[in-house]
């Protein structure tokens, strides 16, 4: 396979032209499809978290960071991407979040809201259905820290406890990882179109989120230290323990914009990877964000869920 990786410094517009009339309503300090910094004085952002929070989290973070070579790799990523003190003082995450995958036979678009801090989170689910024809819906989901809920009840897909924060992990990333908890493990450089890349693999310790056997493996650009693509590997509801045999998916991190002082990508592409051939040649699944936001006001009521909500445990747990 020829594989052409998208340069993490281009800017791209996505699937604007379908955005929902809702999403509009809400666009208070969103971002377009340019690489302009959308908020560049942030400090007279009406929504920032204080500076005294924001510095005692980011040295606690660099403490975290600085121990091995493998998060001194991802320290270099997160300031490559605006830093750790754009991210502090970031309250919250907000855009809209498509997402395609052709063997689950699934495909939605939410627009989702999640606080920084304490990784609560709720979405308008905007459409959802099989991957070639996802519906319109008027739906809703949410994270409230203990539980997961959707309504109305007969939405099957997409599952909220899964997807209330997996979108926003994956459009976070490096700056999730300064998160307490994960491990950093430089491994030798692998290469992207004949370009060698600095790699770091990404594990978690016990008990660390729903899925702590989870792994990443991050492509960092040699010159810019910004992530041009990442591996990962899916645990959620499978007790299958850190050092197991699992498939891998290559996601590639593509059309980066700057927003309130973040870069970020706004299209993910994936292929199945394996050690042995590589970076497949059919895409897998892939996602586009727009209307990105990391100053809009984090709203509690929303994570109330209606009498009619259904509540969705872990797999094997009761409800």
């Amino acid at each position: 396979m020829t594989f052409v990786l998208r340069t993490a410094t281009s800017t791209g517009s996505g699937w604007w032209g379908e955005l929902v009339p809702l999403v509009g309503a809400l666009l208070l300090v969103g971002c377009g499809g340019g690489a302009s910094d959308t908020n560049a004085d942030a400090s007279a952002a009406p929504n920032v978290v204080p500076d005294s929070v924001v510095q005692q989290r980011v040295a606690a973070a660099r403490e975290r960071l600085t121990q091995n070579d493998g998060g001194r790799r991802v320290l270099r990523a997160i300031e490559a991407h605006g830093g750790l003190a754009a991210w502090y003082r970031a309250p919250t995450s907000s855009y809209v979040w498509e997402y395609a995958n052709q063997g689950a036979d699934l495909h939605f678009a939410s627009f989702m809201v999640v606080d920084n801090h304490t990784r609560r989170a709720y979405h308008d689910l905007l459409r959802t259905g099989a991957y070639e024809a996802p519906q319109p819906v008027d739906a809703e989901f949410a994270w409230t820290g203990d539980r997961a809920w959707i309504a109305p009840p007969d939405i099957e897909q997409p599952n909220p406890r899964f997807w209330a924060l997996s979108g926003f992990y994956f459009q976070q990333i490096p700056f999730v990882f300064a998160d307490p908890g994960v491990n950093y493990d430089a491994v030798p450089d692998e290469s992207i179109d004949g370009t060698p890349h600095d790699m770091v693999r990404i594990t978690f310790g016990d008990d660390v989120g729903d899925a702590p056997d989870d792994s990443y493996t991050l492509y960092l650009d040699k010159e810019t230290g910004r992530v041009d693509a990442i591996r990962y590997t899916v645990t959620f509801g499978r007790d299958v323990g850190s050092e197991a045999d699992l498939s891998e998916t290559f996601f590639d991190y593509q059309d980066y914009v700057t927003v309130d002082r973040l870069t970020v990508p706004t299209r993910f592409e994936g292929y199945a990877y394996s050690d042995a051939e590589g970076i497949g040649e059919t895409r897998t699944n892939w996602a586009e964000t727009d209307s990105m936001s990391y100053r809009r006001s984090f709203d509690e009521s929303r994570l109330t869920p209606p009498d009619t909500a259904r509540f969705v445990p872990l797999p094997g747990e009761e409800n």
